[in-house]
């Protein structure tokens, strides 16, 4: 209920700015004035506005929704010494990589997972599940940390949100274009856009989107393989490994003991993937994770 509360208030605040931008850039339609066609300048800054407002204003509220979401703790008096190493710890990889103190804070989750958000490198949040802390020892979780923190230093949020936009940018451009076309040829629509338009547009929306998302993963995917690298000189190579094997021993039991679809240690899916799942998975196999890094890439 929370998630879906949390949708819709994001929408309503992505169409209100974007009608504000529009309004101000005097974009009031993107349909031509003869009333046939469409105004591709127009179409063009219509979608703009609406891909990246959508991509933006996750990325802003995206450390309060992950708060939220995930119930985590943010650690400000250290309840015991694992919550004092870890505020320790992670003070000292930042200073290393170059950037001012994230939040840092344990969620509930007994899954081992962590994960970094936050809109800028100097204003981050750096969250491990209790389930990593139980299972990992120092040297482990300190490599986590270190990659997660890769992930800030190296602006890994803000980049993929920009990508995000623009992606969703063309994918709205061309899906119009699409439902456009479609109206006049097949349906022979020549005064203004009919229910046919609007159809094939969301369908084209939906094919384009899914085939556009492999450019997002893609880059999510690099940029997993530069997290470890980070984890690797931040904290130690061995570690990363050590880190990258023992999440691949709980993906093992996971499958062993048929387990649903909810183990994401860093945001992997539990299940064996296939070859064309590979385009769609925001991570690395483990398997390619953990030999790069002991080929030293």
């Amino acid at each position: 209920m929370m998630r879906i509360g949390l949708f819709l208030l994001t929408n309503l605040a992505v169409v209100l700015v974007a009608s504000i931008v529009l309004s101000l850039l005097g974009v009031n339609s993107y349909f031509a004035a003869s009333g046939s066609g469409l105004d591709l300048g127009a179409l063009l800054v219509f979608c703009a506005v609406f891909g990246m407002a959508g991509s933006m204003v996750s990325l802003f509220i995206s450390k309060w929704m992950a708060k939220r979401g995930t119930g985590t703790r943010i650690i400000t008096q250290p309840r015991n010494n694992q919550e004092q190493w870890l505020l320790v710890t992670v003070e000292r990889l930042s200073k290393k990589a170059g950037i001012a103190m994230p939040e840092v804070g344990i969620f509930p989750a007994q899954e081992s997972n962590a994960f970094a958000t936050g809109w800028n490198k100097n204003d981050a949040l750096v969250a491990v599940s209790q389930g990593l802390l139980d299972r990992m020892d120092q040297e482990q979780v300190e490599a986590v940390l270190a990659h997660e923190i890769g992930h800030v230093a190296n602006g890994d949020m803000v980049t993929l949100s920009l990508i995000q936009g623009v992606v969703n940018t063309f994918v709205m451009f061309f899906a119009r274009i699409i439902g456009s076309t479609v109206d006049r040829v097949v349906f022979k629509n020549e005064n203004g856009h009919g229910l046919g338009f609007f159809i094939t547009t969301i369908i084209a929306e939906l094919v384009l989107g899914i085939l556009a998302s492999i450019i997002v993963m893609k880059f999510s995917r690099w940029r997993e393989f530069r997290a470890d690298h980070a984890g690797a000189t931040l904290a130690s190579r061995q570690g990363m490994i050590r880190a990258l094997q023992g999440l691949q021993l709980e993906q093992k039991r996971a499958l062993e003991s048929s387990m649903p679809d909810s183990l994401y240690a860093f945001g992997i899916n539990g299940n064996l993937r296939s070859k064309l799942g590979d385009l769609f998975a925001s991570h690395p196999r483990l398997e390619d994770r953990i030999r790069a890094l002991q080929q030293g890439a």
